[in-house]
């Protein structure tokens, strides 16, 4: 399939740039529109046909996997790739369980990002061979019975956050979320994981290998 309209996806314009270079000079023919938001990128999707979708899964305003779950409802089959600074397994499972076409590490090199999006373009899926590899011991291990799987994907996405380290304001900045707002996510996180504090969080993430 020849790729003619490519959109992307991402709140930060250094990333775009970058993206849309390497897509320019791997595919010249190429139109790269792009958008840093996930409210115009449902729109801009409902507005206009594009062959492949790259999707940052930590947006502004909501998950890109939110994103993914809305467009997949309104009919959209456009192929998504999904990009994540995370390397986060269970972040992939969530991207395909929500209707992704492949899932990619943003720092994979040029040629990487050029062959998941040619690959993805013409029907196929796109994962890298380290995080099969994982996906495969999620499934043989049945790690979606353990408590983190009834998170939702923004939930699961603060828990990460504060496992690392990161203060409920910093966690708000990263986002655009407000302290209360996540303040209330940690709540539910700690409720639904049955856990008092984030030692108790940070203790189970090293433990399941979520960072």
């Amino acid at each position: 399939m020849k790729l003619n309209k490519v959109l992307i996806v991402d709140d930060h314009a250094i990333v775009r740039a970058g993206l849309k270079q390497i897509l320019n000079e791997g595919m010249p023919d190429v139109d790269v529109g792009e958008v840093d938001c996930a409210i115009d990128a449902i729109k801009k999707i409902k507005e206009q046909a594009y062959d492949v979708i790259l999707l940052d899964i930590s947006l502004p305003d909501k998950s890109g996997i939110d994103v993914l779950k809305r467009v997949r409802a309104d009919g959209c089959e456009t192929p998504v790739l999904v990009l994540s600074i995370h390397a986060s397994d269970q972040y992939a499972l969530r991207a395909f369980r929500g209707g992704a076409n492949g899932y990619i590490n943003k720092e994979a090199v040029t040629d990487e990002l050029l062959k998941a999006v040619a690959k993805v373009s013409n029907g196929g899926r796109y994962i890298s061979e380290n995080t099969a590899d994982m996906l495969l011991d999620i499934l043989e291990g049945d790690s979606l019975a353990a408590p983190h799987s009834t998170l939702s994907d923004r939930e699961y996405e603060v828990l990460c956050l504060i496992a690392s380290g990161e203060s409920l304001t910093q966690i708000g900045e990263r986002l655009s979320l407000s302290v209360k707002t996540i303040s209330t996510y940690r709540t539910r996180i700690l409720a639904k994981m049955k856990m008092k504090d984030n030692s108790e969080l940070t203790h189970y993430a090293i433990k399941m290998d979520l960072l």
